[in-house]
């Protein structure tokens, strides 16, 4: 009995606490239950978030939950005297200081081997990555259980790094006054329903609804259903099931597969990536619904995107967004003319690249992604179609910007360069036409799905704004069997191994 408690309370990175888990179901109730009795007490009910959200990060990275409590502190002591100086050079140390330091800690454990690898090519050296801090904490506890051979990457920390960074820039701006409680921070910056993958959220959003009387209508209590069984089943019954049954196999060997099941394996990756991340971003704000807390759109549509411009505008809209008023528009934005305007769009989008990963193949995917937005600035000054908004033009630039951000996503999936060179050879030089039905045929349950996921996105919205209005005003036995039906379908159809969300590798 003792060691079934003292497994609740402890760290495996074989358990960690995800939605996709039935033991995240179980914490998710047991935490409403807490809540159910704090809920109209401002002041406890924050503070148990708070406390909540961190054991949730203990459960899923371990001894880093010591990393979120460093960035919180120093983030709400930086904030608070940027508020209180009037002095224009220290304001400006302060904002500096929180930015060396959160991006330091970040390019610590997300980069630190890159950069590595990038001095010792340039150099001829031969660097080793050596964790410091696990060097430091085996110091402490006299021990070795540790590593020190390799620096692990903390779930969630491209994400709550960016939101404590937006915190301390905003006070500097003068767009929002810090908070008074580090217990109130705490929780903006760890509330567990989106802090190991997203949204990132914006101090002015979230903060003001920390203040606010618990409100949840029954219409907010059905969509926040909808949306948490919106997205389980993008997650499982689209995301996992495709990705096991096609895209795992063939981009971890390219040449193995002919070049029509690369193009089918590419074009499905397009569609598990989106159902994989936006499913996560609708269980989050679900469960974030469930506890009276709105957190922002993440996703409209993407692949209804006529231009890549505009894809960037549906697609992970909180990064899109953080990286136009954090670094594109301090560069200048598009102030200082065209040359400066498409070098200050080329630098965010290869940074955006590399947010995502520490690889040239997420620059390159990055600086593709940035090619493409210069090329369409171009083309819309001579475009004969612009102001055309014939179905025939629609389609067509829908199918173009769609086929582009495909394409891209060769550099985004593969595990390398040499699977990128292996891919692009397979779909250029080994696509035969007597293969294409034996490829439909064996994939047939996949294309099936992938057909289905496809004519579900491109449906009109107010199509399914209509559906989701529809769900959230059922009454509630109705939600319930709805909830029952779609949690036996799952189970029918989940694939034997829980697939990690993508986005927790960012």
């Amino acid at each position: 009995m003792l060691d079934k408690i003292l497994n609740i309370f402890s760290y495996s990175s074989e358990e960690p606490l995800i939605f996709t888990r039935l033991y995240f179901w179980v914490f998710f109730v047991v935490v409403l239950g807490g809540f159910s009795a704090l809920y109209n007490k401002r002041k406890p009910r924050n503070t148990y978030l708070f406390l909540v959200s961190l054991f949730f990060y203990y459960k899923s990275s371990g001894i880093y939950f010591l990393l979120l409590i460093f960035s919180t502190v120093v983030d709400f002591f930086i904030g608070k005297e940027l508020f209180k100086s009037k002095v224009k050079f220290e304001r400006k140390l302060l904002l500096i200081a929180s930015i060396v330091i959160n991006l330091f800690v970040l390019s610590y454990f997300k980069y630190s081997g890159f950069f590595i690898d990038i001095i010792n090519n340039v150099l001829g050296t031969h660097f080793e990555v050596l964790n410091h801090f696990n060097l430091m904490a085996n110091s402490i506890t006299g021990s070795n259980y540790f590593d020190i051979d390799k620096i692990i990457l903390p779930v969630g920390i491209s994400f709550f790094t960016f939101q404590t960074i937006s915190y301390t820039v905003d006070i500097y701006r003068g767009k929002i006054t810090p908070v008074k409680s580090i217990l109130d921070f705490g929780f903006y910056v760890s509330f567990f329903p989106q802090l190991v993958a997203g949204p990132i959220v914006r101090a002015s959003e979230f903060i003001p609804q920390i203040y606010q009387k618990y409100k949840i209508t029954k219409a907010d209590f059905g969509l926040a259903i909808f949306m948490i069984l919106n997205g389980l089943l993008k997650k499982l019954f689209i995301s996992d099931y495709i990705a096991v049954n096609l895209i795992d196999n063939v981009f971890s060997a390219p040449m193995r597969h002919t070049g029509v099941e690369n193009i089918l394996a590419l074009y499905a990756y397009s569609m598990q990536v989106y159902a994989d991340f936006s499913g996560y971003t609708d269980i989050a704000i679900g469960v974030a619904l469930l506890m009276g807390f709105r957190l922002p759109v993440n996703f409209n549509s993407p692949y209804k995107a006529l231009h890549v411009g505009e894809f960037w505008k549906r697609w992970h809209i909180s990064l899109s967004t953080w990286l136009r008023d954090y670094l594109y528009i301090p560069l200048g934005g598009n102030r200082f003319g065209e040359f400066r305007t498409n070098i200050n769009l080329m630098i965010t989008m290869l940074l955006g690249g590399l947010w995502h990963g520490a690889s040239w193949q997420f620059v390159i995917w990055g600086g593709l992604n940035g090619v493409g937005l210069l090329i369409y600035k171009q083309w819309r000054k001579i475009s004969p179609f612009t102001g055309n908004h014939s179905w025939l033009v629609r389609f067509y630039a829908i199918f173009l910007t769609f086929n582009f951000i495909t394409f891209t996503r060769i550099w985004f999936r593969c595990e390398s360069m040499r699977h990128v060179d292996e891919m692009i050879h397979q779909i250029v030089h080994a696509i035969h036409p007597d293969q294409i039905l034996q490829v439909f045929v064996a994939y047939k349950k996949v294309l099936f799905l992938l057909v289905f996921a496809f004519i579900v996105h491109w449906l009109p919205s107010g199509f399914k704004e209509k559906y989701r209005t529809f769900f959230s005003n059922l009454p509630s036995w109705a939600i319930a069997l709805a909830v029952l039906i779609v949690v036996f379908f799952i189970y029918q159809f989940q694939t034997f191994d829980l697939q990690p969300f993508i986005y927790f590798a960012f």
